[in-house]
């Protein structure tokens, strides 16, 4: 296997064990029961195939390849890569307890406003971070699967209204706080 793809796994699995990790760290952050509605069921379903359907990417030959000789494209990936899941990995420790399942959508009663380091910036940037990551990898595995990351974006975006929403009725502060952030992107959105 090539050190590409060894590098894109091995970030992949460090994901994978920064959110295991944590969460067995903070028990509190997964209490309670997930939502049990056939739309989180489903979210737990598509969450686990992408995952497994990735992994099994970075160790096969190129996947609907973009270009013939694609080294620009894989750096630029790598890069991407990099940044996505740098910043995914630092906002997950930023959050700390205050983090759930995206299927469970729990808010608990002591649950707190995290509006520091990352999250002075930005409301979502595990899911940024996430999205970026995905497509620094379809990039640097030189795939036109690429092109499902903002079909991905669009569902994200649909969570992170509904996340708000929750958030800005039962956590004090927290419509302020979105007043002065931004969603995913610094400066921008």
């Amino acid at each position: 296997m090539d050190p590409l793809r060894l590098y894109l796994l091995g970030g992949l699995l460090l994901h994978k064990a920064v959110w295991e990790v944590l969460k067995r760290r903070h028990p509190a952050s997964v209490r309670g029961s997930p939502a049990k509605t056939p739309l989180a069921q489903a979210a737990k379903v598509v969450k686990v195939a992408i995952l497994v359907g990735i992994l099994v990417q970075t160790l096969v030959p190129d996947v609907l390849p973009i270009l013939s000789e694609p080294a620009p494209l894989r750096a630029i990936g790598a890069v991407l890569f990099t940044l996505g899941l740098a910043v995914a990995v630092i906002a997950r420790f930023q959050l700390g307890e205050n983090w759930s399942d995206i299927e469970a959508g729990l808010i608990k009663p002591d649950h707190q406003l995290v509006a520091a380091g990352i999250y002075r910036w930005v409301r979502h940037p595990i899911y940024a971070g996430d999205l970026v990551l995905l497509a620094g990898l379809e990039l640097a595995l030189n795939s036109w699967l690429v092109v499902l990351v903002p079909a991905l974006a669009v569902v994200i975006y649909r969570q992170t209204l509904q996340e708000e929403r929750a958030l800005i009725a039962r956590l004090p502060g927290y419509a302020d706080y979105c007043r002065r952030t931004y969603r995913f992107l610094p400066f921008l959105f």
